[in-house]
């Protein structure tokens, strides 16, 4: 173990380094596929997304709410620079990306082999992120009720909540014979982030929260004016891709 170590960077210098990370992941990937004996295109395929609505869960169930919740909240705490992760809303949106295209990885190819791969190739198993959540969230309910009183996850204090993901987060619990504990932790940290910082039509960032933490200007069609205004702060709001909240007709 080293004797000493570099300064911690700070919240916000940790969440501004990787806010810009997840927004330009954000975006829609290329798909390669034969155009033969049909359009190169699809129709209203550059729309822009639906707007998510709070309300209801279509892939979590209510336990499941509970501790992806009380996760979200430990990795993105409220503090007096922004909001937590439940109220950004970050379990909304994963909830909805679990039950669409990504939590089937409907746009990955998933048919083998599986073999071993290095840490920079990512995920290399069969399993979706809806399957991995489903186990792992069963999995660490599970962990807790067996060494932490009969409690589940969403019922131990705050401290005891940060105790286990850093456990998780190390490899130092087993949640599953078949998921690996620090790729699910990993997991949920990325999605978390990913709500956090996406654009609030996605179901997470309520009121651009991380946005205006960081002051950054949004979907805001031109800001030319402020590019070379160095270390001063952005004077306007942000803007979603929805536009304006003034403009959203209710």
């Amino acid at each position: 173990m080293e004797t000493r170590c570099p300064k911690r960077p700070t919240r916000r210098q940790f969440l501004s380094s990787v806010a810009f990370t997840v927004l330009a992941g954000s975006a829609a990937p290329v798909l390669a596929r034969s155009i033969s004996g049909s359009l190169p295109w699809e129709a209203r395929s550059a729309d822009p997304p639906v707007q998510v609505r709070p309300g209801g869960w279509l892939f979590f169930t209510q336990e499941e709410v509970a501790t992806m919740e009380a996760v979200v909240d430990r990795l993105v705490p409220a503090d007096d620079l922004s909001i937590g992760g439940k109220e950004a809303g970050c379990v909304v949106y994963l909830d909805r990306q679990l039950a669409g295209s990504y939590g089937a990885s409907s746009r990955l190819y998933t048919g083998g082999p599986f073999l071993p791969g290095l840490p920079t190739q990512g995920y290399q198993k069969p399993e979706t992120p809806a399957e991995r959540y489903r186990a792992g969230l069963a999995g660490l309910n599970a962990w807790t009720r067996d060494n932490k009183g009969g409690k589940r996850f969403s019922e131990l204090s705050p401290d005891e909540q940060d105790v286990v993901l850093k456990d998780l987060e190390a490899g130092k619990i087993s949640i599953s014979e078949h998921l690996d504990a620090k790729s699910f932790f990993n997991l949920m940290l990325s999605n978390t982030m990913e709500g956090f910082f996406a654009d609030p039509i996605y179901g997470g960032n309520k009121d651009m929260a991380s946005w205006k933490m960081l002051g950054f200007p949004g979907a805001r069609y031109d800001y030319r004016d402020h590019v070379t205004k160095h270390n001063q702060p952005y004077p306007l709001p942000p803007v979603s891709i929805a536009g304006s909240t003034e403009w959203i007709t209710r």
